[in-house]
């Protein structure tokens, strides 16, 4: 930078700190050279035509020096660093109750990568900043303009670097102040970007962070500041971070560029409205009024920055609820520090008398002031060299205000009491001598608010936090809490304000932050379905505590008849409203987000039957059930994995059901799914068996889907072949498949089970495998899904291997066990425990004296039957002719049973007495009977019960 005029209006302090970096610096070049250009970079903001007014994000003393300056000289446009596409948002700033985010949202990307999506951008505004005293000023004074000239929203990921790749994911300095999941836009950021200046300044001003150095140094010095000390200082400061900063970044790029996007803006509006520079104003970060850009101010001779068209991508717009705890987040200040600013705005605004401006209509507890027009000349006041005095007159140290203090002492103290401490009168006299202590230690008359607080965590706290909120935390609330802003009504999306209006037949409050109850008794008032049926899609679409069921279900095929919710809407305000970014209706945006789910680079067929199961549930839609169906098809016939297997077995077998109680047929894309799952998983059954990748609980449910499924496959055309030769093909190594397998084969009737039983008793006998003996278990638990009928196998084999297998094998074991069929077998223990149930006693002393039946030997065989037996069960059978008739049906026995002389039945008597034809087929029913007595006579004890 060229050396100043001699008529600079801040030469002879220009001079001071030459000679001063002459006199103290090692290196006097250096020293000199930076805080000569601090110095020129203050001159030359100042001598710009356009007034620069330099703020700091959430200052309440950029915010105090702002209201000065509209109230002193009411400019006619105002130029904000702000995304010059959220200005439409501002208007609805009335309907809203602050801190509340402007926002730009867009799901539908086109020019960025599809990785990247949802895409957000937020800006936070508080009452106790510069920018929102601007935006009351301008939209409630008649004929002032208020002209956004920062890049836009979808500028801000045009000029944000990616990772690696196109696809990669961007990787911007931003991306440390999200917002939730928004990029947040940053206005008036004012910190050190050098980490060791920052820690030097709170070494030196015995501080513990960045915002109480600020608070001591900058804000409180500042708070009753004329206005060109104030503009003066705040530009020294930003040129003092510029100079100060690490060797040029992505991130000084892109804020150099956002300077060239904002001067030509402005010179763009200029030149098209006419307007004197004179009665306008530049409202910007302290960091950008000491720029160093070519075209900085109106007289520069450069080219107008060039900007690229925006991309294709459709961004959406709103008001979303903030907080004091997301800014803090957002921009990397203490937790507590906006918190603080706004007790120290309010404080100021009191003490100074000032009338603060205030959106007409704003939700608070005061009413919104329009701005006066002032009588005074606007033409632009002298400016004088008040720098000098500043750096030189020692600060201004603020007497103790003892009522102020003792009434925090108390209430902290009544606070903490509260919430479990046994804090007492002792404690608030200790926490008023510490806080001034602690002030005069840090070279402060007046205890600040961190003072405060840091004497209260050390007399009351002690070392145990009885309840969920410490110390620090209570006098957050104290000062003024996490405060959280809330949007109006008539600034929601219609979306959500189609939500409100669709849950108000429930008679309550939802814009209310508080937890409430919904009762809805379908039965007796059928007109809250609508409700319910809201209720569950706003259950699967907004955040688990937003809406949540009490009493009630939503199921394939069963709705309740009451239920009961907690609403919080009100508090989740915000996911509600960036719902409506994605649709017009609930019902769009559900169907919007289940076929994204089933079209995504990472989608399943188990998702795929996921979609399908919430459509049947949420939505009354064939046609999306179908299509979400039809995609499932194509995802299963696309996997070369089976890690889904279980769930694909889980969900298709509830789905299949569900058609088959409601539907005269099954769906086609069921038809479909079950055919091509069964090409599908004969295909990859050789391949699982073998691939150690794959688990057991994955093989049991091909197997389960293959036989589960084998009848309406076949029914449908598939060829039991093509499962026999799959079977065929599988040679497993791991013991647990190896019992798969033999469960397989046992099911198509290659294995019967007697050989079975030998081959396990081979298993035990061998000192070799018996080490290995639990896994072969494991396995035959994991064959229930697809055999089931082999639970009283189990069974009898997890009793052998309990008394056969010695302690050693066995102990180790059993935590496996249970956290196997824990994990993987929640559908497969009721079976067992059925089974178990009926085959053990259920009795101690019965169990004394009980055989397992295993152990058992062969069946005796039955005695004759006897005259008076045979006849009683030809009676049963003569009472029940078309039972027999139907039997004889299914057996092949077409001729009718009749007696011999026509009009009435007669079953022939024991030894084939009898007439006709008939006695051929009655003789084989008493050699039936005669053959199994004891089921003759349990079904004639059942039919005599009935």
């Amino acid at each position: 930078m060229t050396a100043p005029a001699p008529t600079s209006l801040f030469g002879a302090l220009r001079d001071q700190l030459t000679d001063a970096a002459a006199a103290f610096a090692d290196s006097p070049d250096a020293l000199a050279g930076i805080l000569a250009g601090m110095v020129d970079d203050v001159d030359r903001a100042l001598r710009e035509r356009l007034e620069i007014f330099p703020v700091c994000h959430h200052s309440p003393a950029s915010a105090l020096a702002m209201a000065r300056r509209l109230r002193a000289r009411p400019p006619k446009v105002i130029y904000l660093e702000l995304c010059e596409d959220l200005r439409p948002l501002l208007d609805e700033l009335r309907n809203c109750r602050l801190p509340v985010a402007v926002q730009a949202f867009a799901t539908e990307l086109d020019g960025f990568p599809a990785e990247w999506s949802p895409l957000s951008v937020i800006a936070p505004i508080t009452e106790a900043s510069a920018e929102y005293q601007a935006i009351a000023y301008a939209l409630d004074t008649p004929g002032v303009e208020l002209v956004l000239v920062d890049r836009s929203t979808d500028h801000v990921f045009q000029w944000t670097p990616r990772a690696d790749g196109p696809d990669a994911a961007p990787t911007s300095d931003e991306d440390a102040a999200l917002h939730g999941d928004a990029v947040g836009v940053e206005i008036g950021d004012l910190r050190p970007r050098f980490a060791e200046l920052e820690a030097y300044l709170l070494h030196h001003g015995k501080v513990r962070h960045w915002s109480e150095w600020w608070d001591q140094y900058v804000e409180r010095p500042l708070a009753d500041a004329d206005h060109d000390t104030y503009r003066q200082v705040m530009v020294l400061i930003g040129s003092l971070f510029r100079r100060l900063r690490p060797a040029a970044s992505a991130r000084d790029d892109r804020d150099e560029d956002r300077e060239r996007h904002m001067w030509t803006r402005i010179r763009q509006h200029l030149a098209a409205s006419g307007a004197d520079p004179a009665d306008c104003l530049y409202l910007c970060g302290a960091f950008h009024a000491a720029s160093h850009v070519e075209q900085f101010g109106l007289d520069s001779t450069a080219p107008d920055f060039a900007i690229s068209p925006r991309t294709g991508t459709r961004w959406r717009y709103g008001l979303i609820p903030s907080s004091h705890s997301a800014i803090e987040a957002q921009f990397g200040l203490a937790p507590g520090t906006v918190s603080i600013a706004a007790a120290n705005w309010s404080t100021a605004v009191a003490r100074s008398g000032l009338t603060p401006y205030r959106l007409a209509g704003q939700q608070s507890g005061k009413k919104g002031r329009r701005a006066r027009t002032a009588p005074t000349t606007t033409a632009p006041q002298t400016t004088t060299d008040r720098l000098t005095g500043f750096l030189a007159a020692p600060p201004t140290l603020d007497g103790l205000d003892e009522a102020e203090l003792r009434g925090w002492c108390v209430d902290i103290v009544r606070l903490a009491r509260r919430n479990g401490y046994l804090a007492s009168t002792a404690d608030a006299i200790a926490v008023f001598e510490t806080s001034i202590l602690l002030a005069a230690l840090r070279n402060r008359a007046r205890p600040t608010p961190y003072d405060f607080a840091d004497a209260a965590v050390t007399c009351i706290e002690k070392d145990v936090v009885p309840g969920r909120r410490d110390v620090r935390r209570l006098c957050e609330i104290l000062l003024g809490g996490d405060r959280v802003g809330q949007v109006g009504y008539d600034s929601l999306p219609p979306l959500a304000r189609d939500v409100l209006d669709r849950l108000h037949p429930l008679g309550l409050d939802l814009e209310r932050r508080t937890v409430q109850r919904a009762l809805l008794d379908l039965r007796a008032d059928p007109a809250l379905e609508p409700c319910s049926d809201l209720l569950w899609m706003l259950r699967h679409l907004l955040p688990a505590d937003a809406v949540r069921p009490i009493m009630g279900e939503r199921r394939l095929g069963h709705r309740s008849t009451q239920e009961s919710w907690d609403l919080a809407l009100g508090r989740n305000q915000r996911a509600l409203i960036e719902l409506g970014y994605e649709g017009v209706t609930v019902e769009q945006v559900l169907e919007q987000r289940l076929r994204r789910a089933v079209r995504g680079p990472d989608a399943t067929a188990a998702g795929a039957l996921a979609a399908v199961e919430d459509a049947l549930r949420l939505l009354d839609s064939p046609r999306l059930v179908d299509e979400l169906g039809t995609r499932a098809v194509e995802l299963l016939a696309a996997e070369r994995t089976v890690d889904d297997a279980p769930e694909v077995l889980r969900r298709i077998r509830r789905l299949l059901a569900h058609h088959r109680t409601t539907a005269p047929a099954l769906p086609a894309w069921c038809r479909a799914f079950v055919t091509t799952g069964y090409a599908h998983y004969c295909t990859l059954l050789p391949t699982a068996f073998v691939d150690e990748a794959t688990g057991v609980r994955q093989v049991g449910a091909m197997l389960g889907f293959l036989f589960g499924m084998e009848s309406l496959a076949l029914s449908l055309g598939c060829d039991r072949s093509q499962l026999e030769l799959a079977v065929a093909q599988a040679h497993p190594g791991a013991p647990a498949k190896v019992a798969l397998l033999w469960a397989a084969h046992h099911q198509l009737g290659l294995l019967p089970l007697a050989q079975l039983r030998e081959r396990c008793a081979e298993l035990l006998a061998n000192p070799l495998v018996v080490p290995a003996f639990p896994q072969y278990l494991s396995g035959f638990v994991h064959a229930l899904e697809p055999v089931p009928g082999l639970a009283p196998f189990v069974v009898e084999t997890m009793s052998a291997a309990f008394a056969g297998l010695p302690d050693p094998v066995l102990l180790p074991w059993l935590p496996t066990l249970v956290t196997t069929l824990r994990e993987h077998g929640a559908e497969l223990v009721p079976l067992l425990v059925r089974e178990a149930e009926r085959t053990f006693p259920a009795t101690l002393p019965a169990l004394d004296g009980w055989t397992p039946p295993w152990a058992a030997g062969p069946t005796p065989p039955a005695e004759p039957t006897s005259t008076v037996e045979t006849g009683a069960a030809h009676g049963l059978v003569s009472a029940h002719p078309q039972a027999v008739d139907a039997v004889a049906a299914l057996l092949g026995c077409d001729a009718p049973w009749r007696s011999p002389a026509g009009g009435g039945r007669a079953l022939p008597g024991r030894g084939g007495v009898g007439a006709g034809p008939e006695a051929p087929l009655a003789d084989a029913a008493s050699a039936l009977v005669a053959a199994h007595p004891v089921t003759a006579h349990a079904v004639a004890a059942l039919v005599a019960s009935g």
